[in-house]
């Protein structure tokens, strides 16, 4: 059987650009950019950008100063929300039902990765709602195993909810993408619960990376346990 393939229309590229454009200019009136490691990220291969969810401002922040452009997938709930879920729309995220499996989403993503393109996501399968990470979701490390392509550990700074509050005195917040460096996900062997706990276990070393990007305060549940870079 083929494996479906994934494109993205001129239309498309055209209303990301557009919107691109215009983020940049909104985090930026508001807070002070800062973007490091921008020399790890991987050329002329699909991979997946995995990062903390602290607020609502993490994913477009992201999208809007990647240097390339990233396919990305977002809770489904969130395409309810007014304004909200029509940039959605616009710039072409993929609604994931929390807790769901959906086979047709995962081909999605699949035929994403397989076509070349890179895809964010982020392994709590939501905002924290607060600073610290919580604990991953099994779901990222299943889509790099059938994938097996790399997993690039992105650590966000300063996105809290009162940044653009403050942008306008002189407490600016220094909004950062820390980009660390790639890596492949050991193989998930096993079956049945032995299975469940591998591809756990795969997650929770996406976030020990992310968390080594983090401040303390950041790392949650993972404070313990942050993989550092070298």
């Amino acid at each position: 059987m083929n494996k479906r393939t994934y494109r993205v229309s001129i239309g498309l590229r055209l209303r990301r650009f557009t919107l691109k454009t215009l983020a940049k200019g909104v985090f930026r009136f508001f807070g002070n950019i800062k973007m490091t490691g921008l020399e790890n990220i991987p050329t002329g291969q699909p991979y997946v950008v995995a990062i903390n969810h602290i607020s609502i401002f993490d994913p477009p922040f992201t999208l809007a100063f990647w240097p390339t452009t990233i396919e990305a997938v977002g809770a489904a709930d969130v395409f309810d929300r007014p304004f909200q879920g029509q940039l959605l729309e616009m710039y072409g995220v993929i609604p994931v039902h929390r807790g769901e499996y959906d086979r047709e989403l995962i081909e999605i993503m699949l035929a994403m990765l397989r076509s070349g393109f890179p895809l964010m996501i982020a392994p709590e399968g939501g905002r924290s709602h607060a600073t610290a990470m919580r604990r991953a979701k099994p779901g990222v490390a299943y889509i790099l195993d059938e994938a097996r392509v790399p997993v690039l550990p992105v650590g966000i700074v300063g996105t809290t909810g009162d940044f653009m509050k403050d942008g306008l005195t002189s407490r600016r917040h220094t909004l950062e993408l820390r980009i660390g460096k790639s890596f492949t996900l050991p193989l998930i062997e096993g079956r049945g619960e032995a299975r469940r706990d591998a591809r756990q276990n795969n997650s929770d070393l996406i976030m020990q990376h992310i968390a080594g990007l983090l401040p303390p305060e950041y790392r949650g549940v993972y404070s313990d346990s942050a993989i550092f870079p070298v």
